[in-house]
């Protein structure tokens, strides 16, 4: 079964060829992926590069988010199948140019480097949130404006908890 992947607005084609294979916009990799210690997180090894990622339900059965190198992705995934129906149904993803920064795990907020109205950039660190005993940033994914701001340092809050929210800059 191939599946459609959109991380970003771009898609991938993915498919699992077999435990050790799969095969990318039909290229295929070799790939070790293990869970470590029964925890959201994730060791991948793909053609002898090491990536770690955390990863968690999204808020839909074809959603999930994933925390790799400070970055919070959110993912969709649907099996070619399901993606043709949607097509042939006329259903799309419009964006609304805002990103909503949702917590991907239960933690503590350590530290809020923005205020609201401070202009970001793709890969400005938005919170610092220690989870499990590791600090992890959660970068802005987009240029834009901090709009709101739901959270204080200190506070402990909830996995998929609103933590604030980036405005598309409309310059």
């Amino acid at each position: 079964m191939k599946y459609i992947t959109s991380v970003l607005g771009n898609e991938y084609e993915v498919e699992i060829l077999n435990e050790k294979e799969i095969s990318l916009n039909g290229k295929v990799y070799l790939i070790d992926f293990q869970s470590v210690s029964g925890e959201p997180i994730y060791s991948l090894i793909a053609d002898g590069r090491s990536f770690q990622a955390h990863i968690f339900d999204g808020e839909t059965d074809e959603e999930v988010q994933i925390l790799m190198a400070g970055n919070l992705y959110s993912v969709q995934v649907e099996n070619e199948r399901e993606k043709r129906l949607k097509a042939a149904a006329g259903v799309s993803s419009a964006s609304s140019g805002e990103y909503i920064l949702k917590s991907p795990m239960p933690g503590l907020i350590v530290t809020i480097p923005v205020a609201e109205g401070d202009k970001v950039a793709e890969g400005d660190v938005l919170v610092i949130l220690e989870s499990m005993k590791m600090q992890n940033e959660l970068k802005s994914p987009q240029d834009g404006i901090v709009s709101q701001i739901q959270i204080a340092i200190g506070e402990s809050v909830e996995q998929k908890q609103m933590l604030l929210k980036v405005e598309a800059d409309e310059e």
